[in-house]
């Protein structure tokens, strides 16, 4: 199926290139308070191991350079500073103002704060020099970008000779059976929770809409390979439900 190319899918809509920016938007104002909350409850906390992994395999070294897009309320910018050191920078960055409040208050409780810095982003149009970054992780948020080729090419630039780019998203259950499993939680459980927790039943029902229009693990993979990406791989979580793609620049 083809679409005009000045729209593009918000959930299972299709909406001008511009909307969608704003209603994601308009979804994570909405989430933003009980976003931890929200995330424990619908992972059964297992949300916690997808993203040790991710921090383990992006290894980031004493004084290496980071950059945390999509961060959120910075659980992974919360380990990966600890890991840089104090002669390291990671910068947490999100196109959202209210999840960058709230993770800058998270990170300030839990005492991270001499080598962290904030930045309100465009994945698209990233505010920094070429080769800025050793390493560079988007947690459950490409899925969120409008034009992920676009995202993909900045993360690329951004990195240095040698950096890698860790994207950590929502993929497609390789276990028979699971797939069905996951849509009736999807469909029928998540939306549930997000009413009774977030008093937000839409928002959870457009990000069970969102994982699956994202690529899947072999699309986004090759998607980071024509981004410029080289030895790109992946690593399947909980039978695929969640996948990390790890790539390099070259």
């Amino acid at each position: 199926m083809t679409h005009d190319s000045d729209t593009t899918d918000f959930g299972y809509e299709r909406v001008p290139r511009a909307e969608k920016t704003r209603r994601v938007g308009a979804v994570f104002d909405s989430v933003a308070d009980r976003y931890d909350l929200m995330n424990d409850l619908m992972s059964l906390g297992i949300h916690r191991g997808w993203k040790h992994f991710t921090t383990r395999l992006a290894a980031v070294r004493p004084g290496e350079r980071v950059l945390d897009l999509a961060g959120g309320t910075g659980d992974l910018a919360a380990v990966m500073a600890r890991d840089a050191g104090r002669d390291g920078y990671v910068v947490l960055a999100d196109i959202n103002g209210r999840m960058l409040a709230r993770g800058r208050e998270r990170l300030a409780d839990a005492g991270v704060a001499g080598n962290l810095g904030i930045a309100q982003v465009n994945a698209e149009a990233l505010p920094f020099a070429d080769a800025s970054f050793d390493c560079l992780t988007i947690g459950f948020g490409l899925r969120n970008v409008t034009d992920k080729a676009a995202a993909l090419a900045e993360m690329n630039r951004v990195l240095a000779p040698g950096g890698r780019a860790l994207v950590l998203e929502f993929s497609k259950p390789q276990v028979p059976g699971l797939g069905r499993l996951y849509d009736l939680y999807s469909f029928t459980v998540l939306p549930r929770l997000g009413r009774a927790v977030a008093d937000d039943e839409d928002s959870y029902r457009y990000l069970a809409e969102s994982i699956r229009m994202h690529p899947d693990q072999e699309r986004l993979r090759d998607m980071m390979n024509e981004a410029g990406f080289v030895r790109c791989a992946y690593y399947n979580l909980t039978g695929g439900i969640v996948a990390v793609h790890r790539g390099f620049k070259p």
